[in-house]
């Protein structure tokens, strides 16, 4: 909580200026009556010091050069968190390229990666090869973060802390997924049939139909569905034959 004015509870206070001047040690009344001259507000910035320090400032001034302050925090927040991924002197290659992704995904999202390589039982006679392993780790994960210190033997173990390089000289995390949505966009639409191409040609057929009034195709025969239709050639327009009739009513009487 910030005290502001009236609000501070000192007789004395240690007073800056506007522009960051040290302006010396006044009383409470004279620092709040130097304030108001000037048109700004008194703000106590350090309460713990002896006497309190207090600044000359506009308090909403103060307040967004406070958050402004706090939001640039926040942005190397994660550089402050440490991720450890340990390995061995005998890993094999799959586990080693394993902890090598979760490490590259550690510096990707701005944050330390300490490696920790444990010697077992008669491993501690042969470290050369501890040692080699860290080296390879080393210069794998080169492009995404750098080594704040040489490898150095503690106890029974190695350690080495990565910390991430700067984004604008770090290589690009190879995990993140790319072109996800334009992917999943097309995938969506051959599911449902809706190809472009497909939706082109449909709307071309349908605006030809439409131009031409709406006139069926010549060949009934193919659009029926059936290869031989025996009454694909049948003109269904074209009035009776009387004859026909005749023959079809004396049939029945006889």
């Amino acid at each position: 909580m910030v005290r502001v004015n009236g609000k501070i509870r000192a007789r004395e206070v240690r007073v800056i200026g506007p522009e960051g001047q040290q302006l010396g040690i006044f009383s409470l009344g004279d620092a709040i009556n130097m304030a108001r001259a000037r048109g700004v507000d008194l703000v106590e910035i350090a309460a713990s010091a002896n006497p309190p320090v207090c600044r000359l400032v506009d308090f909403g001034k103060y307040r967004y050069e406070q958050a402004k302050k706090d939001k640039e925090a926040r942005k190397h927040q994660h550089a402050n968190k440490v991720k450890e991924v340990q390995l061995s002197s005998q890993i094999d290659p799959h586990d080693f390229s394993v902890k090598l992704n979760h490490a590259i995904d550690f510096l990707c999202d701005e944050m330390k990666v300490k490696i920790t390589l444990r010697f077992r039982g008669r491993e501690m006679a042969h470290k050369e090869f501890g040692f080699a392993q860290v080296e390879k780790f080393t210069k794998e994960v080169a492009p995404y973060g750098h080594p704040d210190a040489p490898a150095k033997l503690v106890g029974k173990g190695v350690t080495v802390m990565f910390s991430p390089l700067p984004r604008n000289k770090r290589a690009k995390n190879p995990h993140e997924p790319e072109g996800e949505s334009v992917n999943s966009v097309e995938h969506h639409g051959h599911e449902h049939g809706h190809h472009p191409a497909a939706a082109a040609e449909q709307a071309a057929s349908l605006t030809a139909s439409a131009n031409s009034g709406g006139a069926k195709p010549a060949d009934d025969s193919n659009a029926s569905g059936f290869s031989n239709n025996p009454f694909g050639t049948l003109d269904l327009n074209s009035p009776p034959d009387e004859n026909e009739g005749d023959n079809a009513s004396s049939q029945a009487g006889g």
